[in-house]
């Protein structure tokens, strides 16, 4: 029986993650983490004018008054612009807000909004700061708010997005609701993306309703912004790991080798080493492939982490995987995007030493006898759960994690998405819905192989 994932549709939509920048930002005096208020990776870019820096401007008393910077007229209530060391800021200059103050844009945006984000932190040793974003896209006279009440607790700068959909106009403003002064910096808006997206690694649903709770630690949920996996500690590997291959995430990025521990795994799980193949027969076979990450260096670095790794055979990494690995992306560039989920099943695999290998590593790490994968192959576009039809591609493979199975193509270890269910015990593209789910899944792709 089908466990279909819960979907909250509204206008925009928040979820909390934390993961890494995007972009590296030069900051003077303080470090920034990431806050991103979003399960959604849109491969976009800042409307014209914007990041708004602050710098470009001189208030000195929080007396309401309009302040004009690089992006146009700001209203600044209970607002100032902070210069002190104590300011949190990138530069040299950020917005501090006290009491009820309120920096709210003059101006709209006209050419569509797809998120917004700042960065924020508590102002010298002031206690911490509840605040808001809200938006009007009547030029003023009435705002909503997005998303949920932030709380500034740090000195170090944190970024907030909002992911959110604007076809019209739209203007924007953060309102301070408690506590003491808060700074605010490089406020952005990001535009609709055209054309091909990144999209969420997990869009077609999670198999195994993995989550972050270390009770289970062998089913353990990992959202990292290239992948998300369920990893597995007394298997060392990932049970699966899911993401989504457009063009979006392609680039000139050279291919790093820099296979290391993943060290966001909680303190009482298994970190497998990056020497610890050494001598065994097997390859470090990754699961989400290096180059379906080569848009920037940190993209293709989180493909090297250990936990995106299982023990395959040289035979099979090097040919037999490889090649279907190519295809996904010779898929991509005919103009489709795809969402892919990979891992292994069973204990028992044959590598370049012979015999057969069950664990490596001292026992931490299972060799499995089979690796597989699901691939959902869909026209560019938006709304892909949606989209999915009883015609759409789907593509499962069962291979033999062997010296031998490059004696065939990949094409011909092909199964249905269904027999790998029986064999796993895993649900499947379950944010897909049920009734077309029984289609695809039953079918064996009998598509183009190259």
């Amino acid at each position: 029986m089908k466990f279909n994932l819960s979907l909250l549709a509204i206008f925009c939509v928040f979820t909390f993650t934390y993961v890494s920048c995007k972009k590296d930002n030069t900051v003077s005096q303080n470090s920034i983490n990431s806050e991103f208020i979003s399960n959604n990776n849109a491969f976009n870019k800042s409307v014209t004018n914007f990041p708004e820096t602050f710098e470009l401007a001189t208030k000195t008393t929080y007396t309401t008054a309009n302040a004009t910077f690089s992006t146009g007229s700001w209203n600044l209530n209970d607002a100032l612009i902070g210069t002190s060391s104590t300011d949190r800021k990138s530069g040299t200059k950020s917005v501090r807000i006290e009491n009820t103050g309120i920096l709210s844009m003059n101006f709209d945006i006209t050419s569509g909004v797809s998120a917004v984000s700042f960065n924020y932190g508590k102002y010298s040793t002031e206690a911490n700061s509840t605040f808001e974003l809200w938006a009007s896209t009547n030029s003023g006279t009435s705002w909503v708010k997005l998303g949920s009440t932030l709380t500034a607790s740090t000195t170090t700068l944190t970024k907030a997005t909002f992911t959110s959909t604007y076809t019209g106009s739209v203007r924007f403003q953060i309102r301070k609701l408690t506590g003491g002064k808060l700074n605010v910096d490089d406020f952005d808006i990001q535009d609709i993306p055209s054309g091909p997206t990144r999209d969420d690694n997990m869009g077609m649903g999670n198999p195994t309703n993995a989550t972050t709770t270390t009770s289970t630690p062998d089913n353990y949920l990992m959202v990292k912004s290239q992948y998300t996996m369920a990893y597995n500690n007394s298997k060392g590997e990932a049970n699966w790991v899911s993401w989504h291959l457009s063009p979006a995430w392609k680039g000139a990025a050279a291919r790093c080798d820099c296979f290391a521990s993943d060290n966001t795994l909680p303190t009482s799980f298994y970190k497998a080493p990056s020497t610890c193949y050494s001598l065994t027969g097997f390859d470090r076979g990754h699961l989400c492939p290096s180059e379906d990450r080569d848009s920037t260096t940190a993209d293709n670095t989180a493909t090297f982490l250990m936990t995106n790794m299982i023990p395959q055979s040289p035979n099979l990494n090097r040919v037999t995987w490889v090649a279907l690995e190519n295809y996904c992306r010779t898929l991509m560039n005919a103009g489709n995007e795809l969402y892919i989920i990979s891992g292994g099943y069973g204990s028992g695999g044959t590598g370049s030493n012979g015999g057969v290998t069950t664990t490596i590593a001292s026992g931490s790490i299972n060799v499995p006898s089979h690796c597989w994968k699901v691939i959902v192959v869909l026209p560019t576009g938006s709304n892909d759960a949606s989209r999915v039809s009883n015609t759409t591609r789907v593509i499962a493979v069962d291979m033999p994690n062997t010296q031998t199975v490059n004696a065939q193509s990949w094409g011909t270890y092909r199964v249905s998405v269904d027999a790998l269910e029986t064999i796993l015990g895993y649900d499947f593209l379950n944010a897909v819905s049920p009734a077309i789910q029984s289609v695809i899944e039953a079918a064996v792709d009998n598509g183009p192989t190259s």
